[in-house]
């Protein structure tokens, strides 16, 4: 993860930092049933990035970019992540994520702007939008932006053009990858649990069974603690029996 790198947490904080490296680079990554085996070190980075905005870990989402650039994953994913996260924690949240990561890009040598990665303009968002919510969610979403009721009903269009059409559109990551980064997100967040079981159920869908939802929360343990992990559990649990797994 980082070649020739050595934490000063072995001056200050010994006994810590032994335990916290052997747990979270050694046991969660190499324990059966874990995914260590058979979840490869990209998508594992993409699942914790996304977690650690979710939780708002700044300064570990930091430390671990050029971690996750090491096992595979490109600038424009780690962007991507970024950019969908907007949808998820509010652009007050994922603001210093943003910076973090050009931050880090940029001290790689990567030139930014990155290639545009828009597959919509803002003339066909609205039904770029729909057709991936459909895509993600099933046949029954493709009328949902016009579900709404009351003064409320504006919210159900800006899910279908702005948190489908702006960012589920783009290019950088495969639909069922999106899925995933969602998943880790409301996971990360705690009280997100209804959407946290339909998107579990999305992620399903869109072939991410149960079994590789519970390594990718597995992974997750040693960033976001027991209790977020084991509601993630649950709530992959409820959408594997509502769909009959």
């Amino acid at each position: 993860m980082f070649p020739g790198y050595e934490s000063d947490f072995l001056r200050t904080d010994p006994e810590f930092i032994e335990r916290f490296d052997n747990f979270a680079f050694d046991e969660v990554v190499n324990a059966e049933g874990a995914g260590g085996g058979d979840l490869d070190g990209r998508t594992r980075f993409l699942g914790i990035l996304a977690a650690l905005a979710g939780c708002q870990g700044i300064d570990e989402f930091r430390a671990l970019l050029p971690a996750a650039l090491n096992f595979g994953v490109t600038p424009a994913e780690a962007k991507e992540i970024v950019y969908q996260a907007v949808a998820y924690l509010g652009i007050g949240r994922a603001f210093p994520f943003l910076k973090a990561a050009n931050e880090v890009l940029e001290a790689r040598g990567v030139e930014l702007p990155l290639e545009g990665q828009a597959t919509t303009t803002m003339d066909t968002r609205l039904a770029g939008g729909i057709e991936a919510q459909v895509a993600a969610m099933g046949e029954g979403m493709r009328d949902f932006w016009k579900a709404g009721e009351g003064d409320a009903a504006h919210i159900n269009v800006w899910l279908a053009d702005n948190c489908f059409g702006d960012w589920y559109t783009r290019g950088g990551l495969a639909l069922s990858e999106r899925e995933m980064v969602a998943f880790c997100l409301l996971a990360a967040q705690g009280g997100c649990e209804p959407q946290l079981a339909s998107h579990a159920a999305a992620n399903m869908r869109l072939g991410n069974d149960r079994a590789f939802l519970v390594k990718v929360v597995s992974q997750l343990v040693p960033y976001l603690g027991y209790p977020r992990c084991l509601n993630a559990l649950r709530c992959v649990d409820e959408a594997a029996a509502a769909r009959g797994e």
